[in-house]
């Protein structure tokens, strides 16, 4: 759907993906789907709890992703 959201998960990433690349493709999500690259002030407020909402999914969604032979994703406080 949007060609500059790039996969965040391994093994397309060798680490764990950052909160910034998060949070830039659920913004790239959110400008592609409102038709918005930025929003008027009447908007801005809707805009942004969208990015924030898009991106704590996509966290959720990377967290519990399991990649084939390489059994679940851990968090770094749920590693130790």
């Amino acid at each position: 759907m949007c060609r500059s959201i790039k996969t965040l998960r391994p093994p397309v990433l060798p680490e764990e993906a950052t909160e910034e690349e998060v949070r830039a493709a659920a913004l790239q999500y959110v400008r592609k789907v409102s038709g918005f690259r930025a929003p008027a002030a009447h908007n801005k407020e809707v805009f942004d709890r969208a990015v924030d909402v898009v991106a704590q999914a996509t966290a959720e969604l990377l967290d519990g992703l399991e990649i084939r032979g390489q059994g679940r994703q851990l968090a770094p406080e749920s590693a130790a």
